[in-house]
């Protein structure tokens, strides 16, 4: 299936509002629902409050966190929703030719991790990911991944890289995604508004 790509100005306008944050509706809603904001926003805090509040639907996913000693940050970790799967995305000793900054990025083991979840399992009824960054898209196999859960029937919340461009830009501009830009005024109302309409899109389905 082809994905549907429109005009970028076109599909960040009618995905925000006057002041660049996120407004959805039921009646607007796609099932895509793409966070960004700038380091340090609170992208994962709020994926996890997100993945807690909607526990009911059992979502399947990850998300990120940093791996630090000796208070610097040394990398980044994953760790599946439910605790059960952890991995290593990169760390200033991985050495190897594939970089972000100073961190190596463990392409291997992350794709293995991958391969533990249950993203594309029929049954899964909510997908959460944290997130679509330039670590995660060095690899084929996530981008491909990533293309595949936007058209599949489930619900997709997911964080994204706020600059940067190639992959992301293309998923940020999909006709079928709305963008919602997490910031300190606006980051407390996102929860309880895309969890209510998240709700509204899978009991909808029965």
């Amino acid at each position: 299936m082809q994905e549907q790509v429109r005009s970028p100005k076109k599909t960040l306008a009618k995905n925000r509002n006057a002041k660049g944050l996120c407004k959805i509706t039921v009646a607007n809603l796609s099932k895509n629902i793409l966070i960004t904001g700038l380091p340090g926003s609170g992208k994962t805090t709020l994926i996890q409050k997100l993945a807690d509040e909607l526990r009911e639907y059992g979502p399947v996913g990850f998300y990120t966190g940093e791996i630090r000693s000796q208070n610097t940050r040394k990398g980044f970790k994953l760790m599946s929703l439910d605790g059960r799967k952890t991995g290593v995305l990169s760390h200033v000793d991985i050495r190897g030719p594939h970089r972000v900054g100073k961190y190596g990025v463990d392409l291997d083991g992350f794709e293995r991790f991958l391969g533990t979840l249950p993203l594309l399992d029929p049954s899964s009824r909510l997908v959460i990911i944290d997130e679509i960054g330039r670590m995660e898209c060095l690899s084929v196999k996530f981008r491909d991944l990533v293309a595949s859960l936007l058209n599949v029937p489930a619900p997709v919340i997911a964080t994204i890289a706020l600059k940067a461009g190639g992959f992301i830009d293309e998923v940020k501009h999909r006709g079928d995604v709305h963008l919602c830009e997490i910031a300190g005024r606006n980051r407390n109302a996102l929860l309880p508004d895309i969890a209510g309409l998240v709700r509204s899109l899978i009991e909808g389905e029965r």
